[in-house]
């Protein structure tokens, strides 16, 4: 039979897997992903699961869902719409069909659609294909379940585990699909079970049951194949934005020569990076989970007191939280990165869901006149550059620093190349050496305006630091009012002065032309894709990614004003185009916003710039 498919070469594909949060669909479209990667392709992922940690099973509001989008050159979104959809249940299948191209193929466990998954599911009929009406797509109806289970009738696994394997039989079924191989995965297996030998080859069983199976049904005529991309030489690693943000912050505490110190409390979706820097105690990471946000950040601060590279996690609401202790550091001048991985609000919100609503928060969210250097990550491997340059600007310029990222680069995926760290700048804390004459806390470098970094315990070096006003030079605590606004306008004026040491705004496209797209943080995969779609067609389009958001580069300005038009697209109500408006007041700014806890399309993005290029 295998003799006798077809080979269909595809340049990208765009596949769904979803089902209940148990069904493991984030584990299978991981490592779909990650051997999609190790093969050579590009790609870029988007997991989208529910907050709650066990929805009810088999409802709609419980589905999980991993997109992967993987091609021949370089991914930059997870695709609007899917080629393939995995629908493990009923749910999943009335949650996702319409992010199916029309013509895509859609893979169905047929043993839960039953009458009582359909019900569930909230179906008025017991025919679903009428019902969503399905006759335009290909549907592969497998017994995955009942085939799980008579692939492993033989092992001494209760029925339960049994059913847990299923997601690895649908991974075969795809992976033989898409001409994928299977032993990354089988390695895997071995390395996460290694403890339980027995579950490790249940499941090696079941994947190459899967695999076998669709190799040998009449309903999928055809395999297809995807070349590897064409790259630059290097290590290539799949990477996710948590982990990329945690590894940034490694290569800072390195290049500085400072030990790393993270004191923060869980939350989603910024946890990740606190995992992931507890790990390393290997490379001298110190991490402390406190009791409370703001317990977390005081311990921060006091740890970049004693002379630490001091970092702390969280998200918006854990954000509100720490705002008086952030006044503090800023007081004190003190370096410490904030990561605020954002996610939908106000509140609670939408904690697995993304957004770009925090950034009035992080310019502006705290008591007094509190300036902070802000700076955003655009994708999940830039992550890693991002957070090494917050850690390179507050540690030298003796200030906070807040990083803004969001859920979906957080937790979405891409290739990354290794980097060699020798490419990475210096970065050179401005500690006081115990003898230095002349020696005042607030005495300041004449260019940055950067304090001296006196730790303590240093001879000669004794001062006092706390979060009241303080003299301009001797650190003593002070009311005078006209030393009061002295410090305002330095704190101001040592923030603004970051400009001279970020680089300028540059565009992808041309430096003058109808339309300026204007992006800031995960939204550039698809407005970049967006942009070079339409100047294909010949459209004078170019998209200004702003990733510096305070102080803005020095060229902003100049670089606005050789375009006809101006749109801001945030996944926000406006908070850019409002900031913009306040800094730069000649320029008018149209905007594209969204919030609906899911990315742009790249398809309303193009609708929305043909209209303004339309003079709609």
């Amino acid at each position: 039979m295998d003799q006798k498919v077809s080979r269909v070469e595809m340049e990208d594909v765009v596949i769904r897997f979803s089902g209940d949060s148990g069904d493991g669909m984030q584990l299978t479209g991981t490592l779909f992903s990650d051997t999609s990667a190790l093969v050579g392709n590009g790609v870029s992922t988007f997991p989208d699961y529910p907050a709650e940690i066990r929805a009810p099973q088999g409802t709609v509001g419980g589905v999980s869902g991993f997109q992967v989008h993987f091609g021949s050159s370089k991914m930059n979104t997870p695709g609007d719409f899917c080629d393939v959809l995995v629908a493990m249940n009923p749910a999943a299948l009335k949650a996702n069909y319409v992010w199916v191209k029309k013509g895509g193929t859609i893979i169905l466990d047929a043993d839960t659609f039953n009458e009582k998954g359909l019900v569930r599911a909230g179906y008025k009929t017991l025919d679903p294909v009428s019902e969503l009406k399905l006759d335009d797509f290909h549907l592969i109806f497998a017994n995955i379940t009942s085939l799980t289970k008579e692939s492993l009738k033989e092992s001494e696994m209760d029925n339960k585990s049994i059913i847990r394997c299923k997601n690895m039989f649908t991974l075969g079924m795809v992976f033989n699909m898409f001409d994928r191989p299977m032993h990354h995965t089988e390695e895997y297996l071995a390395k996460k079970f290694a403890k339980k030998p027995g579950l490790v080859e249940a499941n090696k069983k079941v994947l190459k049951d899967g695999y076998n199976y669709a190799g040998n049904i009449h309903a999928m005529p055809n395999r297809y194949r995807v070349e590897a991309a064409t790259r630059e030489n290097g290590i290539y690693r799949n990477i996710n934005g948590n982990t990329a943000t945690a590894w940034g912050l490694i290569a800072a505490s390195e290049k500085s020569g400072l030990p790393l110190f993270c004191g923060s409390y869980p939350i989603t979706p910024a946890t990740e990076i606190f995992i992931e820097l507890a790990r390393r105690k290997d490379l001298g990471v110190k991490t402390l989970q406190a009791e409370d946000e703001i317990a977390g950040i005081c311990t921060s601060i006091g740890a970049s007191f004693a002379g630490n590279f001091a970092v702390t996690t969280t998200s918006g609401p854990g954000l509100s939280l720490k705002s008086e202790a952030i006044g503090l550091a800023v007081m004190a001048e003190l370096p410490l990165v904030i990561v605020d991985v954002q996610r939908g609000g106000p509140s609670t919100g939408l904690p697995t869901k993304t957004e770009q609503s925090d950034l009035f928060q992080a310019l502006w969210g705290r008591n007094g006149e509190c300036p902070m250097i802000v700076l955003s990550a655009s994708t999940p491997s830039n992550c890693f550059d991002y957070a090494f340059m917050a850690g390179k600007l507050a540690i030298e310029h003796m200030t906070p620093v807040m990083l803004l990222t969001d859920g979906f680069i957080a937790n979405g995926s891409q290739p990354w190349r290794i980097p060699s760290m020798s490419s990475y700048p210096a970065i050179n804390p401005p500690i006081v050496k115990e003898g230095t004459e002349g020696y005042y806390p607030y005495k300041r470098d004449p260019e940055s305006l950067a304090r001296g970094w006196a730790l303590p315990g240093t001879p000669g070096l004794e001062h006092r630091i706390g979060g009241l006003e303080k003299d301009s030079l001797k650190g003593s605590v002070s009311h005078e009012p006209k030393n009061h606004q002295k410090m305002v306008n330095t704190r101001a004026e040592k923030v603004a002065r970051v400009q001279n040491y970020i680089p300028e705004q540059e565009l992808v496209g041309d430096q003058e032309g109808d339309l300026l797209v204007i992006g800031w943080g995960g939204t550039y995969g698809h407005l970049v894709s967006a942009v070079n779609l339409m100047r294909a067609e010949g459209k004078k389009i170019s998209l200004c990614h702003i990733h510096y958001l305070n102080p803005f580069p020095k060229n902003i300005g100049e670089v606005f004003s050789r375009f006809k038009n101006l749109v801001v697209c945030e996944l926000n109500m406006g908070q850019l185009a409002n900031y913009l408006r306040m800094s730069y007041q000649k320029f008018d700014y149209k905007q594209m916003n969204k919030v609906e806890g899911l990315p742009f399309t790249v398809t309303e993005l193009t609708d929305k710039f043909n209209e303004i290029l339309e003079g709609k």
